[in-house]
């Protein structure tokens, strides 16, 4: 009598993975322009539309950081109207930020790579003091201690 047993080993070879993948997803990293990302048959096997998918993902990582460290309600709007613009703005935000998580579980590796490049890049430029103006004081918490406020809580635990 033969018995099948769950601790049967079978090897997981290219051809196993592309039939797996059909019908589950790939859930390991794996590299090459043919991949779907977002969108059914998106960018399909077209190079060209890979490397334009890869743009759009790394532009919404920079989206993100940019409504993220914005300050993009002015201090003299009053309270109802910077709340509900705040609301708006934190609810874009996360929107975004599902879309590159999305495109992130395609387990593409250059979307992975161009996601972590494009949150990075946003944040230097965003968030960080690189290119920000000195107000005078310096030191660590000047600006806090100088009562500047972010536009919306931090995504960070």
């Amino acid at each position: 009598m033969e018995t099948s047993s769950h601790n049967d080993f079978k090897p997981y070879n290219a051809a196993t993975r592309a039939a797996h993948s059909h019908h589950q997803g790939m859930m390991t990293f794996f590299w090459g322009h043919n991949s779907e990302i977002l969108f059914p048959g998106w960018p399909g096997n077209d190079s060209c539309m890979y490397a334009l998918a890869l743009v759009f993902v790394f532009v919404l990582a920079v989206l993100v950081e940019w409504l993220s460290y914005g300050n993009l309600v002015k201090p003299e709007t009053n309270n109802v109207a910077a709340g509900l613009m705040k609301t708006a703005i934190y609810t874009l935000r996360s929107g975004l930020a599902y879309m590159v998580m999305l495109a992130v579980m395609s387990f593409n590796g250059g979307v992975f790579l161009v996601a972590v490049a494009g949150h990075a890049v946003g944040y230097v430029i965003f968030g960080s003091r690189a290119f920000k103006k000195s107000c005078g004081s310096s030191g660590p918490g000047s600006a806090r201690r100088a009562g500047a406020q972010t536009n919306l809580p931090s995504t960070k635990c």
